[in-house]
């Protein structure tokens, strides 16, 4: 008989089959190398054994005891079964119950002596373990705790289920199993091997089995992770690609009405000098609310049409591309640089026209949204392409219109601020830039953390602002009112009405995701206007239209927000000279709230509230892993193994500086494949 495999199917596992082998495909566990490499989600630590007499409050014990009463089981009433006996222990004796298992009768012996671990509920005499896991104390064992791997579930299958798949994995490992980790690596972090890491993490003995076990598999996943980025930056220097000559980078300077900041003096200067590489450029701008990334582009933008090439702008919204053009065309106008808008709400001779300037090359400079890579957009000599807030975009948006010019220089901007390390990882195939100046003449936003007994106060004070010629944002977190009463939160259409009956002599307008574009542009503009006083409105606004003139917001709810994305919304006041203010209620829902929207109250810095939201929440308030081709991380988490990340990449990019396409690791180059194959990124396939 054939030794066992880690490819073979997991349905010939004794005690699976068929039908369970089914249920384990929605877990993407097909054969037993899927088994190995689908990780527990959490441990219980059954080797602490707690003595019954010392249970001194609810919550979960493990108990070494003995069964002394037969397990007698009860019908309720139909359709459910109590299952009751007494356990001991030398200082004391404790009830167990299961409700709806009567197998749990049959599987417990009188005077036989288990490892009870489940949750104790009450006190004295009525304390009563329930439904706990029970495994049988061999006669010699010293030690019969374990600690207890708990994987992830789906409806029919059972933690029972996924030890016997990854028992029946864990049994083909031998000393041979191929390690995608360099020795000289695994010695200088000193991690464990593949086969120890993958029992220790499947089966640990002890909590620092467990430790060392995810550290080596964080390590590997960030180093697989790393190496493929950085495979992909490689491949796509390899390309050649336009050359901008920056002779014409001094009058770009003198023309614009104001002096750069430092930040933004720099990161034109990296621009321009990837563009004269050679080498197509792929770069990121990232910088706080208010840094001035459109400065940027327009250096771009003027680069390449001073070389003889074209740039396109493209924005998220309508509004936000008309907002672009209004303050590129100025800027690039002075340098006798052509700036054209097209829209998909342009009437059918504006966009002909458009089109037509487009095509022939008389528009130097294209702003638009999406519209920019439809089918019947030609350009005369795309060399610049533009995303603005890169993440409402996604990879594959971006390649469409990079796909228009050949190989053009491409600049992704986001105003989401995030820690550099994690910014290298998350763009891994693209350069970085950061703007962590702000303009001068921004005076900081004054924030509030309030709770509902302030409201009658902030309502006045809306009113005041207003009538000292301000307007004021409110935002909600939902359209409509939640069913749920307990959960209901302030809805933006509700709410609306609401101010509007408190304050009937301001003009009122709201704002959500669910109305048309062409509405949501329309009540923008009448915003920006002053046509209305205050605009109630969802996270739409988030990345909106410059209203200089709006110097408060309001924000509902804002414990339900991630404090990145409050930040944003802050980002909205605050862009004139009026002092600008931002309430955020929801200081009254505990102290966590209360916290998170301090740190809010004593920094604007965008990079610092980014830094607090990523230990709390996680990256994925940020953005989606999945937009930006980023595979799937099983292990690693990004918040709290920043250290490990920056040492993976570190050792990525050193690695394939000496070996670029892996020859001399084809274990390592094989794991990178069938990591970003599940992307089905094509320049792995």
């Amino acid at each position: 008989m054939p030794m066992p495999s880690v490819d073979d199917s997991i349905q010939f596992v004794k005690g699976i089959g068929p039908k369970k082998a089914k249920l384990l495909e929605k877990l993407h566990i097909r054969t037993l190398r899927d088994a190995l490499e689908t990780y527990p989600r959490d441990y219980e630590d059954r080797t602490h054994i707690t003595p019954i007499a010392e249970i001194d409050m609810e919550d979960k014990y493990a108990v070494r005891a003995v069964v002394g009463t037969e397990p007698k089981v009860n019908r309720i009433r139909k359709g459910l079964t109590l299952v009751k006996c007494t356990i001991y222990d030398e200082t004391g004796t404790l009830n167990v119950t299961y409700f709806n298992n009567p197998y749990a009768a049959a599987q417990l012996r009188v005077g036989q002596e288990y490892v009870f671990y489940g949750k104790v509920q009450g006190f004295g005499r009525g304390r009563t373990m329930v439904s706990p896991q029970a495994e049988k104390v061999a006669p010699d064992a010293d030690h019969p705790g374990r600690i207890v791997p708990v994987y992830p579930l789906t409806a029919g299958l059972t933690q029972r289920d996924l030890e016997r798949v990854t028992a029946a994995a864990l049994d083909t490992l031998t000393g041979e199993w191929p390690d995608p980790l360099p020795e000289l690596l695994r010695a200088k972090y000193r991690l464990p091997d593949a086969v120890d890491a993958l029992s220790a993490i499947h089966r640990p003995k002890t909590k620092d089995d467990m430790a060392q076990a995810r550290r080596r598999m964080v390590f590997e996943e960030l180093f697989l992770l790393c190496c493929g980025l950085q495979q992909l930056k490689e491949r796509r220097k390899a390309d050649s690609g336009i050359v901008f000559t920056s002779n014409g980078l001094d009058s770009f300077f003198e023309a614009l009405p104001f002096t750069p900041t430092g930040a933004q003096r720099r990161a034109i200067m990296e621009i321009a000098a990837d563009c004269a590489s050679g080498r197509p450029m792929n770069r990121l701008v990232q910088g706080d609310v208010g840094s001035g990334k459109t400065v940027v582009a327009a250096g771009l933008c003027a680069l390449a049409a001073q070389n003889g090439w074209q740039a396109a702008f493209m924005a998220p919204t309508e509004i936000l591309a008309a907002q672009h053009a209004e303050t590129l065309a100025p800027m690039l106008d002075k340098l006798g640089i052509s700036c054209t808008l097209l829209t998909g709400s342009m009437t059918a001779a504006q966009k002909r026209a458009a089109l037509a300037a487009i095509e022939t090359g008389a528009a130097q400079v294209v702003v638009g949204t999406h519209a920019l890579i439809q089918q019947g957009v030609q350009f005369h000599r795309l060399g610049a392409v533009i995303a603005d807030e890169q993440h409402r975009f996604g990879v594959a948006q971006r390649a469409a219109l990079s796909a228009k010019g050949g190989s053009p220089h491409v600049l992704v901007m986001s105003a989401t601020p995030i820690p550099r390390t994690l910014a290298l990882i998350m763009y891994g195939d693209l350069d970085v830039s950061v703007l962590d100046e702000i303009p001068p003449g921004r005076s900081p936003v004054e924030t509030y953390a309030v709770g509902e007994n302030m409201r009658k106060r902030i309502t006045a004070f809306i009113d005041k602002q207003v009538g000292l010629g301000g307007q004021a944002y409110v935002v909600c977190p939902l359209i409509e009112d939640s069913e749920n009463a307990e959960t209901k939160l302030k809805s933006a259409e509700q709410h609306a009405k609401d101010l509007q009956k408190l304050l009937p002599h301001r003009r009122v307008a709201v704002l959500h995701g669910r109305m048309k574009n062409a509405e949501k542009d329309q009540i923008m503009r009448d915003f920006a206007a002053q046509k209305y006083d205050i605009l109630v409105a969802t996270t739409v606004i988030e990345v909106g239209v410059d209203v200089p003139n709006a110097n408060l917001m309001v924000v509902e709810d804002a414990d339900r927000f991630g404090l990145s994305q409050l930040h944003q919304l802050r980002g909205r006041v605050g862009r004139g000279t009026r002092q600008s203010y931002c309430v955020f209620f929801g200081a009254d829902k505990g102290q966590v709230a209360r916290e998170r929207l301090r740190i809010l109250c004593r920094t604007g810095d965008g990079f610092e509230v980014a830094r607090a939201d990523l230990a709390q929440r996680g990256p994925g308030d940020f953005f989606g892993q999945r937009q930006h081709g980023l595979p799937a991380l099983h292990v690693a988490d990004l918040a709290a193994d920043l250290a490990l990340m920056q040492n993976a990449r570190e050792e990525a990019e050193a690695l394939l500086s000496a070996d670029p396409t892996l020859a001399g690791y084809p274990i390592l180059l094989d794991r990178v494949q069938r990591m970003f194959a599940e992307q089905n990124d094509e320049a792995f396939n």
